[in-house]
């Protein structure tokens, strides 16, 4: 990982206390995502797709069946020490990876259930998610089939629900129309002044980092050219957080366009109120977080606001 220093002094309201890149550094444990159970229906044919199951490591993933399963015969193939031992009871099945697995892996399980039917599945990695459950059913027209598959439904909806409000909120949010101009670099539509100014090269990645105050808000932008010959960059996350407490702060976030194919340029804009810098104490430094597709954090800001007295 490779660190950089910044003191601006005081020649500028709000200083950049630190810009750190870290395109080796994994996605912490606390931003994994655990996903909801999932239903899974299996057809005895044998030319259906193998089902894929999404592991992480150190993070428990059970599989559920309607018949118990064979101890003996359900196993991993090609293992080799990746995951603890599997745990087979009844109608259960608890994997266990002892790591994340690469990107490129693919491990098969094998379960056997007591009556000879053997049910494959693909055990990979999809960060920042991992299955927790998976209820299996090879028939899909029983009674528990049928109640999961209406659960499964009626989660579905209410996520939509919240998704569709959420996004009719930030359609209507300042720092939503904000970011979007800032991305779309129309600076000249914003109330926002550069502040400062510097540039990044890392691996994969070249940009211009550029801090703007206005209107009682601060935005950070990211002008970025994908230096990676061969894979997209896309934004998976970001976060702002205080430094003392790690307590989350309100932002927006735009990215224009939404993936840089190699050699594409494109801007990433984050805005914040001025106030997400005050506490009930006076005042904290804050913490912006870039990570991308697969986990990587590719930046890391301390950010201080001086205007802001304790």
């Amino acid at each position: 990982m490779m660190t950089s220093t910044i003191d601006w002094g005081r020649t500028g309201s709000l200083a950049i206390l630190l810009m750190a890149a870290a395109s080796a550094q994994a996605l912490p444990l606390e931003t994994l995502e655990l996903h909801p159970p999932r239903v899974i229906h299996v057809s005895k044919e044998p030319a259906q797709k193998v089902p894929d199951i999404f592991v992480a490591g150190e993070q428990v993933t059970t599989l559920r069946f309607e018949n118990p399963c064979d101890l003996e015969r359900t196993k991993l193939l090609g293992w080799e020490g990746r995951f603890e031992p599997l745990l087979v009871g009844n109608g259960t099945v608890v994997v266990v990876p002892l790591r994340d697995l690469d990107s490129e892996e693919r491990i098969v399980l094998l379960v056997t259930l007591v009556d000879g039917t053997e049910v494959p599945f693909t055990l990979r990695a999809r960060p920042p998610y991992w299955d927790g459950q998976v209820n299996v059913f090879l028939d899909p027209d029983s009674s528990r089939a049928v109640r999961a598959a209406l659960e499964t439904t009626r989660k579905e909806n209410r996520a939509l629900r919240e998704e569709n409000l959420r996004r009719e909120k930030e359609e209507t949010s300042a720092d939503h129309a904000l970011a979007a101009l800032l991305a779309g670099g129309q600076v000249s539509m914003t109330p926002f002044k550069q502040t400062q100014k510097w540039a990044l090269q890392e691996e994969g990645i070249a940009a211009d980092v550029i801090i703007l105050e206005g209107a009682g808000r601060t935005a950070v932008v990211l002008q970025m050219k994908n230096l990676d010959a061969e894979r997209p960059w896309r934004l998976q996350e970001a976060r702002l957080l205080t430094w003392t407490n790690s307590e989350e702060r309100p932002f927006a976030v735009r990215m224009a366009p939404t993936e840089l194919q190699p050699g594409e340029r494109g801007c990433i804009a984050v805005v914040t109120d001025t106030a997400s810098f005050k506490t009930k104490e006076g005042k904290d430094k804050l913490v912006l977080e870039l990570f991308r597709d697969g986990g990587l954090r590719q930046a890391y800001l301390v950010l201080e606001n001086r205007r802001i007295k304790r």
